[in-house]
C-alpha cells in the first residue's frame, strides 16, 4: 500500500513538473512569436508612420485607425509599432553591448588577481551609486544625444549587476574540485576557462542578457521622452509620448493611452521571456 502511495505521489510531482516546463516553454514561444512580429511588423511600416494626412486630424480610435489620428493626421497604430521596433532595435543593440561588457569585466574580476578584483568591483560601486536616469542623462548629453548617444548611455550604465553574477559564478566555480583537477593535471588556464567555465556560466549570461532588455527599452523610451534621445523626426515611443503630453488636457486621451500600453505589455513580455528561459536552462530554477 504504501509503494502504491509513493509511486502515484511520484508520478503526480512528475507530471506537475511536466506541465510547469511545458507551459514555461509555451510562454517562451508566445512572448518571442509576439515581439518578432512587433519588430517585424514595425520595420515594413516604412514611412506610413510619418505620413500625414491633415484631412484625418485628431480622429478618435475607430475601424480605420484603431489607435487614432495626432494632431497632424498620423495613425497612431503604425506611429506606435514603428516607435516600438525601433526601440527594441536600441534595446537588442545596448544589451548585447552591456553584457558582453560584464561577462569581459567579470571574468577579469574572477581570474586576474586580487588588483584587478578590486579595481573592477570599485568601478561597479562607481556607477551603481550614481542614480541611473542622472548617468544616463549626462552620458547621452555628452554624446550629442541622438541614436548613438541613447545606445552607448544605456550600453555602458546596465553592465553592473550581470558583472557581480558572473563574477561570483566564476569565484564560485574556482573552488570545484573538477576546476582544480584540470589544473593539476597541467591543462592551461585558457583551455580551462573556454572548456569548463564559459559553458557553466553561458545560463547566466544568457538569462541576464535577455532580462536587460526591458531596463534598456524603458530607459530609452525615458531619456527620449525627457528630449535627450532620439531625434523628433524619428516615431519613438518617448517621442509619442512626450508629444502626448501638449493634448492630453483636449481630451486626445488615445495619444498616450495605446503607446503606453504597448510599451508597456512589450517590456513585460521581454521579462517573460526571461524569467522562462531562466527556468529552462538554469538548473537550480528547475525544481521551483
Amino acid at each position: 500500500m504504501n509503494n502504491t502511495s509513493s509511486v502515484t505521489v511520484l508520478q503526480k510531482y512528475q507530471r506537475r513538473k511536466l506541465n510547469q516546463r511545458s507551459q514555461t516553454i509555451i510562454y517562451l514561444a508566445f512572448g518571442g512569436i509576439f515581439l518578432f512580429a512587433i519588430t517585424l511588423i514595425g520595420t515594413l511600416l516604412g514611412d506610413v508612420a510619418i505620413t500625414t494626412n491633415f484631412t484625418q486630424k485628431n480622429l478618435v480610435p475607430q475601424m480605420a485607425h484603431p489607435f487614432g489620428t495626432d494632431y497632424l493626421g498620423r495613425d497612431m497604430l503604425s506611429r506606435t509599432l514603428k516607435g516600438m521596433s525601433i526601440s527594441i532595435y536600441i534595446g537588442l543593440f545596448a544589451s548585447v553591448i552591456s553584457a558582453l561588457i560584464a561577462a569581459i569585466l567579470g571574468a577579469a574580476a574572477a581570474t586576474l588577481g586580487k588588483k584587478v578584483d578590486a579595481i573592477i568591483t570599485w568601478f561597479i560601486d562607481l556607477v551603481m551609486g550614481i542614480p541611473h536616469l542622472l548617468l544616463l542623462i549626462l552620458i547621452s548629453y555628452a554624446l550629442g544625444r541622438g541614436t548613438f548617444g541613447v545606445v552607448v548611455a544605456v550600453a555602458i550604465s546596465h553592465w553592473p549587476l550581470l558583472t557581480r553574477i558572473i563574477r561570483g559564478e566564476i569565484l564560485q566555480l574556482k573552488e570545484a574540485n573538477y576546476i582544480k583537477i584540470a589544473g593539476k593535471l597541467g591543462q592551461s588556464k585558457m583551455k580551462i576557462v573556454a572548456k569548463h567555465m564559459i559553458p557553466h556560466i553561458f545560463p547566466q549570461f544568457l538569462v541576464g542578457l535577455v532580462l536587460l532588455f526591458p531596463h534598456a527599452i524603458l530607459h530609452e523610451a525615458a531619456l527620449t521622452f525627457l528630449g535627450f534621445g532620439l531625434p523628433p523626426e524619428q516615431p519613438g515611443i518617448g517621442i509619442i509620448l512626450s508629444e502626448s503630453m501638449k493634448y492630453l488636457a483636449l481630451g486626445m486621451w488615445w495619444l498616450a493611452l495605446f503607446p503606453g500600453v504597448v510599451l508597456l505589455a512589450t517590456v513585460m513580455l521581454f521579462d517573460l521571456v526571461g524569467q522562462s528561459l531562466r527556468k529552462i536552462i538554469d538548473p537550480r530554477s528547475a525544481h521551483d
